[in-house]
């Protein structure tokens, strides 16, 4: 039976990049610059030239240590960002800053569903997940719409046109929802559509940073009578808001 989902949701296939999947809804979802040059009052001399005359009268040598020191390089995070926790805000279904917890794996596996049976959000990452917040590919976030406190309930309302932030390590994401699908896990083509870099379009090669975020459809599939649950007591159906990035800010 057809899945029902608010008037303003339209699936959309898109040919983008990262996608957040936000959630099962389970029972319990360089080198620096180069030294200075010698000067001409004050010549490198030849480590095997002699030295002739009295040391006074010989040019000083430029100090090793002075002349070769290589220049300062800018700081590198050794960070993989898709291992780093992140907060999700969505002002249009009143959520503010919910914890996004990344982890090895895939959407709404048994892991994903026991971060988010505690109160958050969880991101897949590795060969069958996502990117991190702002990377070229599919940002995948998941959580629970009624279970464990519920913070997704309002993810059906968010329309197109809607931001989405994500701040992680003192930078800030805006994504904007471009479109809305469903996904169905007795379907492993739906499942790779939604796991894709390019949401929807599995294979294709991404070029822009995507975000997915993903909840359960429990209430629309039980009003069908589609009782159907997976091993995590995930329903049937999932409901996909996916966004491009927009902006990125440094925050304090």
């Amino acid at each position: 039976m057809p899945l029902t989902f608010p008037s303003r949701a339209v699936p959309v296939v898109l040919a983008g990049a990262v996608t957040a999947l936000l959630a099962a809804c389970g029972p319990s979802a360089a080198a620096g610059p180069a030294a200075a040059p010698r000067t001409a009052e004050a010549p490198a001399a030849s480590a095997s030239a002699p030295a002739t005359g009295p040391a006074s009268a010989r040019p000083a040598l430029p100090a090793a240590s002075a002349a070769h020191a290589p220049a300062a390089t800018p700081a590198q995070d050794p960070v993989d960002v898709r291992t780093r926790e992140s907060t999700l805000s969505i002002p249009s279904a009143g959520i503010s800053g919910l914890r996004v917890v990344p982890y090895e794996g895939t959407t709404d596996d048994a892991p994903g569903t026991r971060i988010q049976d505690r109160g958050h959000a969880a991101s897949p990452y590795g060969k069958q997940g996502g990117v991190g917040p702002g990377q070229v590919g599919n940002f995948l976030v998941t959580a629970h719409r009624l279970s464990a406190g519920g913070p997704l309930r309002d993810l059906p309302a968010v329309d197109e046109g809607d931001t989405v932030t994500v701040t992680v390590g003192g930078v800030e994401y805006t994504y904007e929802i471009t479109a809305t699908r469903k996904t169905s896990f007795r379907s492993q083509r739906s499942l790779d559509e939604q796991r894709a870099a390019v949401p929807g379009s599995p294979g294709a090669t991404p070029t822009q940073a995507m975000i997915t975020i993903s909840t359960c459809a429990t209430p629309e599939d039980h009003a069908e009578g589609n009782f159907w649950s997976d091993a995590q007591g995930n329903p049937e159906h999932r409901i996909d808001k996916v966004g491009v990035l927009r902006k990125t800010t440094t925050v304090p």
